[in-house]
């Protein structure tokens, strides 16, 4: 046996999957020893994932209630902030330069920002199947479909990422699948006043479809940072962010030039309920908040994983839905309180399962640390 080797390998898989340099410093993911770089981000992620999973949503059903009807514009407002990230990269660039003159100001390669060009795209059209999507259904529903998306994100994270399906796993898909299901047979008693069975089963399964699309690219964004073949930085992080919402964007307003959206802003903006003024401002807070979800989402990829990130998205989805009927008095019948419940008891069984593998690998990591130890004193 080669100790040398075997050691190795249990340091490598006791630090974690990744090895990360903020600025100058290096900071590595530990299982019992996390610096606090390390959990001032996470804690920075997941704090802009509740912004956005729930700010976002509310911003554009508020849009659309109050005389919003450009799909478009909408979804072209979901990617829109990402100039917003320049911000923390010119602080990164300017801390580097203090320790390198000549670091560059962009960090990737020419292949990860190829990545990230086809994920924006792919985001783009994400969009537009939300922002669509939501024109025709209460926030409160397109929260509970948008659940399903843990599901998969569970499957596509197995076939692109090689994450395994456990019992756990597989229950949580299910459970989130029926409660899709009880909101799809129960459309007659959620339906907007006004609004035909046609337009809201094409809203459903928009949203759905919208939630099987972000289900693919969050793992695609974990596989993107694994065949980087370079070194994988917050700071590259955010750019990566900032070239998918901005190609995102530009799909989305290549769509409202030929919708005409861009004419029909001011119009709009003049019969808006909340006024002229208040019409600029939801667009603006909606960009704003929709950047927070995305930041956050690829943030919680890089620090721990693909999955954290769905389950944070279906986490706040209670949130969502209280705040729903809160703010916009929407109805919150038994099929939905049944499906909401379904949803919370797929994500409890998902996180559980999530603790006890981590929990079952951490042993097994010790036990053959402890092995090891043994063999190298004989």
């Amino acid at each position: 046996m080669d100790v040398a080797k075997e050691k190795q390998d249990i340091e490598n898989q006791t630090k974690g999957k990744y090895t990360m340099s903020i600025e100058n410093g290096n900071v590595e993911t530990g299982n019992n020893n996390k610096s606090r770089m390390m959990i001032f981000l996470i804690g920075l992620n997941v704090l802009l994932s509740a912004f956005g999973n729930t700010g976002g949503p509310l911003m554009s059903r508020l849009y659309f209630r109050k005389g919003g009807n450009r799909e478009w514009l909408s979804a072209f407002l979901e990617t829109a902030g990402f100039p917003i990230l320049l911000i923390p990269m010119y602080l990164s660039y300017r801390n580097r330069r203090r320790h390198n003159p000549s670091a560059p100001f962009f960090l990737s390669t020419r292949k990860v920002f190829l990545a990230c060009v086809v994920l924006g795209v792919l985001t783009g059209v994400d969009d537009y199947l939300y922002a669509y999507g939501l024109s025709f259904l209460p926030a409160s529903t397109s929260a509970l479909l948008i659940s399903t998306q843990l599901g998969f994100t569970a499957f596509f994270a197995f076939l692109v990422v090689r994450q395994k399906f456990t019992s756990f796993s597989l229950n949580a898909v299910a459970l989130l699948t029926v409660g899709a299901v009880i909101l799809g047979l129960h459309a007659s008693s959620d339906r907007p006043s006004g609004e035909s069975n046609a337009d809201y089963y094409k809203g459903f399964f928009l949203t759905l479809g919208c939630a099987a699309l972000y289900g693919l690219i969050l793992p695609l964004i974990e596989l993107t940072y694994k065949k980087a073949n370079q070194e994988i930085t917050y700071s590259l992080v955010v750019e990566m962010q900032l070239v998918m919402g901005g190609f995102a964007t530009l799909f989305c307003a290549i769509g409202m030039i030929f919708a005409k959206d861009f004419q029909a802003i001011p119009d709009e903006a003049k019969s808006f309920e909340l006024g002229e003024v208040r019409y600029y401002v939801v667009l603006v807070w909606c960009a704003i908040f929709w950047q927070f979800f995305f930041l956050g989402a690829v943030g919680v990829i890089f620090c721990v994983h693909t999955l954290l990130a769905g389950i944070l998205i279906a986490g706040f989805i209670p949130i969502t839905e209280v705040l729903s009927v809160i703010f916009f008095h929407e109805k919150f019948g038994s099929d939905k309180g049944v499906a909401l419940i379904l949803s919370l008891w797929g994500l409890a069984s998902y996180s559980y399962g999530d603790y006890f593998a981590a929990k079952q690998k951490k042993k097994e990591v010790a036990l053959r640390a402890q092995i090891l130890e043994e063999y190298t004193r004989n």
